[in-house]
């Protein structure tokens, strides 16, 4: 092999992989969020789940890329263990297309198909019309990949030394061995199958041989998935667990079919003289019976990875945590799916973070209605809880929102990097309310009975405002007129209790001491109102909004 062919498969090997890489930012791009709406909708049916599952992958065409992203959904909360059961079959099936387009053989139009993306990229000025390019294009240069390394590896029939390679693949270990490996440092089951299908093309190796490879090929393909697992929930583990399980099964079965019988010369006959068919053929084979005989026993296996995988006490970390969002740093382009997963994170986030936000406004109050500095301590605790909170959610968001390409995304991401910024400074405000407890305490103030009424009135209101948060998650229409009408009542009140608070000065029923305290707590009790206020106009004017 000269050296002008090693160039050409590596050339043509960086073709196949960047092609794919294109189809899968194009789609990621062109599908935004959608890809939640598709899942979100997802019902416990099984056969439902197995179809969406074999959907997505043969659109994005990597099994590795629909699991990784099943595990986020899974600990992000968007999806159950049972559900990611269906899906991770699906994929399985679905990750089979990639090998049956390859076998179609349309190496002559992928200059076109290459050609008329690129033109779509360059010469349309509508953005998703350029993202629907990009997906044309990456087919069109997959395919040219393709067609290159075939050619490449042709030589390799006459080098004794590497045939000799090929034949120790009749080994069932070393031939499941060498696809795993080669799967896991590639982190694609459908690339490393288009390069088996190009080996068999040049007829480096026969179907034989290569059924093996391509059995560990799709061992190999959990390995993405289990990386991606490290830092979830228990249960993102158990999805990763159950995608591992299934392919470790079809390939103990199917090992033990082709010892046994001539399977590989049956489907052989099937497509003769199309080595490529006959693999992408073994490899449909090999997912649909595996998906086939597992299917009635989806639950059982989540009930298994919960076995492996049971709960533990105390595995809870002392100190502060993100529950929902992964702390990984996005240096490169973000995988699909992974938008949506981002999202749903950050919303499940900034819910855990209001909630304490909410919690501090109603400790503050009554520290000051039950003059009772002594919840003090847990509005600290909670102050600084939400502060970690804020701080890792918008260094998430801003790794997130640098390679997001979809603008719908962008805009509601960067609403979510406002909105945490004002459920921050609500809890600032509580901390604030909490010191103005602790001064009355320090000064031996007690409020006025009618002062009194009137920080229960403003407690009640800032409980019921804060609860309209809920707009994070669920935005509604009746959510933002409801927070409007109440930042209405903060400003009325507000203005109300100055002017009642000006009269009882006049009558010296207050001291100057509890004139300057109860004025500032009226402002802070405004301004938590404006930020409630601000929430409800970020999410509403954000591409998800109403």
């Amino acid at each position: 092999m000269g050296v002008t062919q090693v160039m050409n498969l590596f050339g043509g090997l960086a073709l196949f992989l960047y092609g794919m890489q294109m189809m899968s930012g194009g789609l990621e791009a062109a599908a935004g969020n959608r890809m939640k709406q598709i899942l979100e909708k997802l019902t416990a049916n099984r056969f439902l789940g197995v179809a969406v599952g074999a959907g997505i992958t043969a659109v994005i065409q990597s099994s590795s890329a629909t699991t990784v992203m099943v595990v986020g959904f899974v600990n992000s909360g968007m999806m159950t263990l049972r559900q990611a059961v269906w899906i991770i079959m699906g994929a399985n099936v679905g990750t089979t297309i990639t090998g049956q387009l390859i076998a179609l053989d349309v190496g002559a139009i992928a200059p076109l198909l290459a050609f008329f993306g690129v033109a779509m990229i360059v010469f349309v000025k509508k953005l998703h019309i350029q993202h629907y390019g990009q997906i044309v294009a990456g087919l069109g240069i997959l395919f040219i990949g393709m067609e290159m390394m075939s050619g490449s590896m042709v030589p390799l029939r006459e080098s004794p030394a590497f045939v000799e390679l090929m034949t120790k693949f009749s080994n069932p270990l070393l031939g499941i061995l060498a696809g795993a490996v080669f799967t896991a440092v590639i982190q694609s089951s459908s690339a490393s199958v288009g390069i088996l299908q190009a080996l068999a093309v040049s007829g480096v190796i026969g179907l034989p041989n290569a059924v093996y490879v391509l059995f560990g090929q799709n061992i190999g393909t959990c390995i993405t998935a289990v990386l991606a697992s490290i830092g979830t929930s228990r249960n993102a583990k158990r999805a990763t667990i159950i995608h591992l399980i299934f392919n470790v099964f079809g390939t103990l079965l199917f090992t033990a079919i082709c010892m046994m019988f001539p399977l590989a010369l049956a489907v052989e006959h099937f497509t003769p003289g199309n080595p490529a068919a006959q693999i992408a053929n073994m490899h449909t084979l090999f997912n649909l019976v595996t998906t086939a005989l597992l299917l009635p026993f989806g639950t059982k296996l989540a009930a298994l990875a919960e076995r492996i995988l049971p709960e533990q006490e105390g595995e809870i970390s002392e100190g502060f945590t993100l529950a929902y969002m992964k702390p990984v740093d996005y240096n490169g382009e973000l995988s699909i799916g992974a938008s949506a997963i981002a999202i749903t994170s950050i919303r499940n986030e900034l819910v855990r973070m209001a909630d304490m936000a909410k919690e501090n406004v109603d400790l503050s109050y009554r520290a000051i209605l039950e003059e009772n500095p002594g919840y003090l301590e847990q509005i600290e605790k909670n102050e600084d809880y939400v502060d970690f909170l804020n701080q890792e959610i918008a260094k998430g968001i801003s790794r997130v929102i640098v390679n997001e390409a979809n603008d719908k995304d962008s805009e509601l991401i960067s609403a979510l990097f406002k909105v945490t910024g004002n459920i921050e400074r609500i809890s600032d405000h509580a901390m604030n309310l909490a010191g103005y407890a602790k001064l009355l305490d320090e000064l031996h103030i007690t409020l006025s009975e009618e002062a009194r009424n009137e920080v229960n009135q403003m407690h009640k209101t800032s409980l019921t405002a804060m609860d309209c948060m809920s707009c994070i998650q669920s935005e509604t229409e009746s959510l933002y007129l409801k927070i409007e009408e109440l930042e209405q009542q903060f400003d009325d009140m507000t203005d109300c209790f100055r002017q009642r608070q000006i009269k009882r000065l006049k009558k010296q029923k207050c001291s100057d001491e509890a004139c300057v305290i109860y004025s500032e707590m009226l402002t802070d009790f405004e301004r938590i109102g404006d930020h409630i206020l601000n929430i409800g106009q970020e999410m509403r004017s954000c591409p998800s909004g109403v």
